[in-house]
């Protein structure tokens, strides 16, 4: 193809992550795809020695640190026709001029939706060894557990609540099908039949958190969401249950979880909080009945690779007239995670 036909494209993230993004090969097809400086990283809209290449950018390809794109992005990029994001939501990405603009925006969430599913398979089945409990034990006593203090331990016939069946609720609810899990559903958007094909049962909420053994939340950081386990709900999870919370720390109310976790009633599994992070006088670093990880579940590493390839694969689809394979509806984000 003619360089004068390939799409004219600028990277706007914190350049810190477009090496791991877009490692040498990566970048090879890039060139060959849209005209793009490698060199060339947009942190600001308004920074005067970027001006000329964003005025005629067509596509910018976007990452974490990137400036809001609204209003001011239109100005800086008046040609500007497609949002290529090599991360996960563009929630608080996109304002609603773009969308009124009629920019496609296209994410590569569904990526990212993978290493976060991956983690949460994992602690399931960790916590339902009771893996952590017996860790801190055995550092204390150096002693092999007791019949009694391995009774309730194990994966068999546990009871699994998924919180929303966003790209990483599905993809979690995939990951559990070769397990011997009884898997419960929440979702508002999800009707009896399609939980059925996810492999589930669909309950309110409320009925979801009596039951499980472990709940896991994979609900959107929406106003709808805010606190939706607040004291009374999170009451509802049995004594021994396990939160796993790879979301976000606002869908949970902080201090009636705190005081269910320092009771000891409670046990979870913590990548994100609110805030984060927590500050040093949390008691949750120090609870062994708690296990916090930094906001490691999403893409981090060798994996970014994975996002920076699903960009690639769009701007090439776009370069010979494809649709987006991978577009994200403003309606989307009411309940996309």
């Amino acid at each position: 193809m003619p360089s004068a036909q390939l799409p004219r494209a600028v990277f706007a993230m914190d350049p810190v992550h477009l090496p791991l993004l877009f490692p040498a090969p990566l970048q090879a097809r890039l060139r060959q795809t849209a005209e793009i400086d490698p060199a060339l990283v947009v942190r600001d809209f308004a920074d005067p020695a970027t001006a000329p290449a964003l005025a005629r950018a067509e596509v910018l390809i976007t990452g974490w640190g990137c400036p809001r794109l609204d209003t001011d992005t239109l100005a800086a990029a008046p040609r500007l026709r497609t949002v290529l994001h090599a991360a996960g939501s563009v929630r608080s990405l996109v304002g609603d001029a773009l969308w009124t603009h009629g920019v496609a925006v296209s994410s590569a969430v569904t990526g990212n939706a993978l290493p976060v599913a991956e983690y949460t398979l994992a602690m399931i089945l960790l916590t339902g060894k009771d893996a952590f409990t017996h860790r801190e034990r055995f550092r204390a006593t150096h002693a092999q557990p007791s019949r009694a203090e391995t009774a309730a331990t194990g994966n068999l016939g546990r009871r699994i609540g998924v919180i929303g069946a966003s790209r990483v609720g599905r993809r979690l609810l995939e990951l559990l099908r070769p397990f011997d899990f009884e898997v419960l559903l929440y979702d508002p958007y999800v009707d009896t039949a399609e939980a059925r094909a996810l492999g589930a049962e669909l309950l309110t909420l409320e009925d979801l958190l009596r039951r499980s053994d472990i709940v896991s939340l994979h609900a959107p950081d929406i106003p709808e969401t805010h606190r939706m386990l607040d004291r009374d709900r999170l009451a509802l999870i049995r004594s021994g249950g396990v939160l796993i919370n790879t979301s976000r720390g606002a869908l949970v109310d902080p201090d009636a979880l705190t005081d269910e976790l320092v009771s000891g009633r409670l046990h979870a599994v913590l990548d994100v909080t609110e805030p984060e992070p927590l500050p040093a006088t949390s008691p949750l670093y120090r609870l062994p009945n708690v296990f916090l990880t930094p906001h490691i579940a999403g893409s981090l590493g060798n994996e970014l690779e994975r996002l920076g390839r699903i960009v690639v694969e769009e701007l090439e689809r776009l370069a010979t007239g494809l649709p987006l394979a991978h577009e994200v509806r403003h309606a989307d984000l009411t309940r996309v995670a």
